[in-house]
């Protein structure tokens, strides 16, 4: 692979994952979806590594997605610096720096549970070509730190 191919394959990269921030951040669960392969897993865990959310699939990325955040909630997602390592024409992995940052109404939790949280970590995202259109493969969320609001 060129010079030139490996800076397309990674702006194109970059691409897929600046959808994926835009449509979590307006609830377009299916479009976010769309951007990984039909098995890929998706995972997200807390500070201390236990596990906070796994879901395998579009399908079930879509459910579960919307499930876990309530229509009225504000939503909002950064992505910092990258890494983006292509490994071959068809192939990558990439680590973004990333900040969430989730506010919902006290009317619509229960009493107890947060009304947001502001969360700090990384994406850790395989990515594999198909068709000519990079997708996400394997998405999983570690956080460094963890702030909740009630």
């Amino acid at each position: 692979m060129d010079d030139l191919a490996r800076l397309v394959a990674v702006e194109d990269i970059r691409r897929v994952m600046a959808r994926y921030v835009y449509n979590a951040d307006h609830h377009r669960w299916d479009e976010l979806a769309a951007l990984f392969t039909p098995d890929a897993p998706f995972a997200a865990s807390t500070v201390d590594g236990s596990p906070q959310a796994r879901m395998t699939g579009r399908d079930e990325i879509a459910a579960g997605l919307k499930t876990r955040n309530h229509p009225d909630s504000v939503l909002v997602h950064h992505l910092f610096s990258s890494e983006v390592d292509v490994e071959s024409e068809d192939s990558a992995t990439a680590v973004w720096a990333m900040e969430d940052l989730v506010t919902t109404s006290p009317s619509v939790r229960s009493d107890g549970e947060p009304t947001g949280m502001h969360g700090y970590g990384h994406y850790r995202v395989r990515f594999t070509r198909s068709a000519g259109s990079w997708l996400i493969a394997d998405l999983r969320i570690t956080r460094l730190r963890l702030d909740r609001t009630y």
